[in-house]
């Protein structure tokens, strides 16, 4: 018996299909490049302390740089530090008039503020060794440099915490998506949440605290808050699906993925994305979730109660998402009409 012929697509089908595919792709690239590619350092604080006149002088110096930097002002190193140590700023330059200056970095803030400081402090110290000569002095101060919050041993160069942001985010979305497509009910597709953000967020911390050692502190903290950020996603991956259907899932992805994902700062301070956008990332998952996690790692003294909330605020829109879809999607009830009987 012959095989059944299978209709062939159409060529004016096939080409288009092409095309948007590409399309797709250019968009997907886009969407991750255009960050790195129009970052700058914009308005990125820095802490600085010491006599006024030296201050003054340096904010002119960097200002005819043209580095956008926001000089906070500090009112002693132990200021200065507690500054870094709470991530007001990401560094800070301490001048004394008896002294040389120092210049204090925070490697576990991120490379791109370290490199920025270790460059002023090259600056600072090329400055001094002009002043030493001209003077005829016979010796030159020399810039100290002091990490005072370094990275670990086992993640020195920073790249194995920034790179665990998309990890966490794929995850929740692939979550969000195998629980759309395979568990029926509100309360089950709730039940499963739980359970794989509880038990991705304890993997996760094994793999990242345990074994890479790319997170450092409590390991229950940081296990919470992974889950909590995994569950944050795939509760609105979730609620997407249940009020819109399978195009919903397109929705979640596209936000989670393309969205909120470039702009979150994992991988550079938010301050160099173009404004609004890298404030509008913290106020997303990716971008609240890397923070918290860097904080909890090496930043203990900083208040994370606004990335606590937001994680949350996302699993709580979430499940109301998903109840409405649960309500959106039941028949209405049907009342019968009333009889009316006849009066006696």
């Amino acid at each position: 018996m012959a095989a059944p012929v299978r209709p062939h697509t159409r060529w004016t089908l096939s080409l288009a299909f092409g095309l948007i595919g590409a399309l797709v792709v250019g968009v997907v690239v886009l969407a991750f490049l255009w960050p790195t590619k129009t970052a700058s350092a914009h308005d990125l604080p820095i802490g600085i302390s010491g006599p006024d006149a030296a201050v003054t002088a340096i904010e002119d110096a960097v200002a005819a740089r043209g580095d956008s930097i926001t000089f906070v002002a500090a009112t002693e190193r132990e200021d200065a530090v507690h500054q870094i140590e709470t991530r007001a700023t990401y560094g800070a330059i301490v001048l004394s008039a008896t002294a040389a200056p120092e210049v204090l970095t925070a490697p576990a803030a991120g490379a791109v503020p370290t490199q920025l400081l270790t460059g002023l402090a090259a600056q600072l110290q090329a400055q001094l060794s002009q002043q030493a000569h001209a003077a005829g002095a016979p010796t030159v101060p020399q810039v100290a440099v002091t990490a005072v919050v370094p990275l670990s041993d086992s993640d020195p160069s920073g790249t194995g915490l920034a790179a665990a942001a998309f990890p966490l985010t794929l995850g929740g979305m692939l979550g969000g998506v195998l629980i759309s497509l395979l568990v029926v009910g509100p309360l089950r597709r709730l039940t499963a949440l739980l359970a794989y953000g509880v038990g991705v967020g304890l993997l996760l911390a094994v793999v990242l605290q345990t074994w890479f050692g790319y997170l450092q502190g409590d390991f229950l903290l940081n296990a919470a808050a992974i889950a909590l950020a995994i569950a944050a996603t795939s509760a609105f991956v979730v609620g997407c699906a249940s009020l819109f259907g399978p195009a919903g899932i397109g929705i979640g992805a596209v936000v989670t993925i393309l969205f909120a994902n470039p702009i979150s700062g994992a991988t550079m301070p938010w301050q160099f994305l173009v404004a609004p956008w890298g404030a509008i990332g913290q106020y997303l998952v990716p971008g609240a979730a890397s923070w918290l996690l860097r904080g909890l790692s090496y930043f203990p003294d900083a208040d994370a109660t606004a990335q606590w909330l937001v994680l949350g605020g996302w699993v709580v829109l979430g499940v109301v998402l998903t109840v409405a879809g649960h309500f959106r999607s039941r028949p209405g009830m049907h009342v019968p009409a009333a009889t009316l009987e006849p009066a006696a």
